[in-house]
Order: C-alpha cells, then sequence, then structure tokens
C-alpha cells in the first residue's frame, strides 16, 4: 500500500466506500455487472463518501446498467456525474461523451 493510499484510509467514509467501490470494479471486470452495481451502489449510499468516489461509483454503475441494457438508470448516472460540482472538466466530458455514445446506440432507425 503506497503512503497515498494509507492518508487517504484514514479519512472517515473513503475506507468503506472504495472498498465497495473496488468489489465492484472486480466483479464488472468478471462480468458480474449485476453485482457490480450493488456494490458501487453501497458505495454511493455512504453518506461520508468523498465526492471523487462517489463521480467514479456513478460513472461505473452506469457504464454496469449499460452493459445490462438499463439504458435510463446508465443516463441517470451519467447525467449525475455530469451535473456533480467541483469535478474535473475531463470527467465531465467523459461522462458526456458515454451518454452520447449510449443514445447513439439505443436510437432506432428511421425507417422512413
Amino acid at each position: 500500500m503506497s503512503i497515498l493510499n494509507w492518508l487517504q484510509s484514514l479519512i472517515p467514509g473513503r475506507s468503506a466506500a472504495m472498498r465497495h467501490y473496488r468489489a465492484g470494479m472486480v466483479k464488472a471486470k468478471k462480468q458480474d455487472y449485476t453485482s457490480a452495481i450493488e456494490e458501487y451502489s453501497a458505495s454511493i449510499r455512504d453518506p461520508k463518501i468523498p465526492t471523487d468516489v462517489k463521480a467514479m461509483a456513478l460513472y461505473n454503475r452506469g457504464l454496469a446498467y449499460s452493459a445490462i441494457h438499463e439504458t435510463e438508470k446508465a443516463d441517470a448516472d451519467l447525467l449525475a456525474v455530469q451535473k456533480m460540482p467541483g469535478l474535473p472538466e475531463r470527467i465531465k466530458k467523459a461522462a458526456t461523451q458515454r451518454r452520447e455514445r449510449l443514445r447513439r446506440r439505443t436510437a432506432t432507425p428511421n425507417t422512413e
């Protein structure tokens, strides 16, 4: 464990939220998206969750929802990331781009 990780683990709320977030990452990597969503949701529900962890959990939960074709939930999570105050613009831009890809993927072709 790096010194930075150790110091961050001392911040109240960060440790539990990060534990759920990391568990979600592991489950998503194994394509167990439903379990990943549960872990990300547990992280998000933590009232002491730091903003950066919440943004990461929302973003990745949105991707997991997208993977199981829960389009509306995916869009809602990505939109929440876009609207979070204090996040770097690159993170908001990534959420915007993912939402656009999601919209293109789910758009019905015009058959007229």
